[in-house]
């Protein structure tokens, strides 16, 4: 079992970058696979990148592929969302949500995830 929990959220301009972490509690952390879903108001969630257990194998949504970029370290048990060129429609709560055993492939969906973290709100102005 894992706890999630979610920082870097902030309020930035069109254009800038922001790092989300996301750092786990728990062992064994190489066995879960791990995924950023974000959800801005009145939507349901927005796959956005996935990353399989030993950071091998990224998934990453066509639209922010070329911006956001997805990594691990598993000695600090710790997952980043890199967000650059950052732009008014990704703003959104952003969640780090945990599989255990699979792959980055089986992680792209909400119902896959077995543990979330409580979101960062990530705000953009124009």
């Amino acid at each position: 079992q894992v706890h999630l929990v979610e920082s870097g959220g902030g309020q930035v301009h069109a254009g800038d970058s922001l790092t989300l972490s996301c750092v786990a509690s728990g062992s064994a952390f190489d066995s879960y696979a791990v995924a950023w879903f974000r959800q801005s108001s009145g939507q349901g969630h927005e796959f956005v990148a996935s990353i399989g257990g030993r950071g091998t194998g990224t998934v990453v949504a066509d639209n922010v592929r070329g911006r956001f970029t997805i990594a691990r370290d598993n000695s600090k048990n710790t997952v980043w969302l890199q967000m650059d060129s950052l732009q008014p429609e990704d703003a959104a709560v952003y969640y780090c949500t945990a599989r255990l055993g699979g792959d980055e492939k089986m992680l792209r969906w909400p119902a896959a995830a077995n543990y979330w973290g409580q979101g960062t709100q990530v705000d953009i102005s124009s």
